[in-house]
């Protein structure tokens, strides 16, 4: 979204080891974020407390193994799900999704009604007493859009299991789908994906909330959002769901506008909708924060 303060204190481990010695080295009061890319996300313009942390080169690497892939928190979901076709394996719905696959577990990220759930078998923490963990992935309870991560820890590697397939068909359907995406969503725009969830959810049952017909981009053209506007902050005209720093938005700008938007969907419709972009740091008006 390019706004946003600054890190009160930022670091980029080296690898595991240097992550681990590093918080458990650190005053267990301070606390970290982990961050990936920054694709699903909106830094406040006060900036961040503590200790942001930014996983680099040292945890990206990926390999294939017989029937799934072990991929490093910071490697992308993009070149993780080309490295599975090329192998023979489905992770085709991730190559759609921006970021990085700490944050699509941390999110439990998914789209054509396939989730992180449905793949991921593992998990490799350091907690935050520096402490390396296998979590299962059961441990992390994955529900619509969230996770159940142990405060502090920060993910360092997920274990993928994937369903085998012909690679030239799983390549052929990721070239369609990206086709789909640039002719249905503003990918050109300073956007940080969809903004809200869709109403519908994450059902007990599994079923996905792509297979119901309640939408948030709906609910928000229904309440007449559609263009709507702060400051450089606007509902994008493509893709009502898609808040968009439209050139010198603020953080604050973007975050009221997304607020505007969920009272007006709320007032004219009674649906509350849930954000999808996390929204972390201090407000310059921090008596006002949401």
């Amino acid at each position: 979204m390019r706004v946003g303060g600054p890190a009160e204190v930022f670091f980029q481990p080296a690898d595991v080891q240097d992550l681990s010695t590093f918080l458990a080295a650190l005053d267990p009061a301070v606390p970290v974020f982990p961050m990936g890319v920054g694709s699903n996300l909106i830094v406040r313009d006060g900036g961040i407390s503590g200790v942001v942390i930014r996983l680099g080169r040292g945890f990206n690497g990926i390999e294939v193994g017989n029937d799934g892939i072990t991929a490093g928190a910071a490697a992308l979901d993009a070149h993780v799900a080309r490295k599975a076709a090329d192998a023979g394996l489905d992770l085709t719905f991730l190559r759609t999704i921006p970021g990085t696959i700490g944050g699509a577990v941390r999110m439990n990220a998914g789209c054509y009604g396939t989730y992180m759930a449905d793949v991921l078998a593992s998990v490799t923490v350091v907690m935050r007493d520096g402490t390396i963990k296998d979590l299962s992935a059961d441990a992390l309870q994955l529900g619509y859009r969230q996770s159940d991560l142990p405060k502090g820890a920060v993910i360092v590697a997920a274990k993928l299991n994937a369903p085998k397939g012909n690679s030239e068909s799983l390549v052929q359907r990721m070239t369609d789908q990206l086709a789909k995406r640039d002719e249905t969503q503003p990918t050109k725009d300073r956007t940080a994906g969809s903004t809200f969830r869709n109403p519908a959810g994450f059902s007990s049952t599994g079923q996905a909330d792509d297979v119901h017909d309640l939408k948030a981009w709906k609910v928000i053209d229904d309440a007449g959002m559609r263009g709507a506007r702060i400051g450089g902050a606007v509902m994008n005209m493509m893709h009502s769901n898609f808040l968009t720093n439209a050139g010198g938005a603020t953080a604050a700008d973007l975050e009221d506008l997304g607020e505007q938007v969920r009272k007006k969907v709320y007032d004219s419709q009674g649906i509350t909708l849930q954000w999808e972009i996390m929204r972390v740091g201090h407000r310059l008006d921090e008596d006002t924060a949401k």
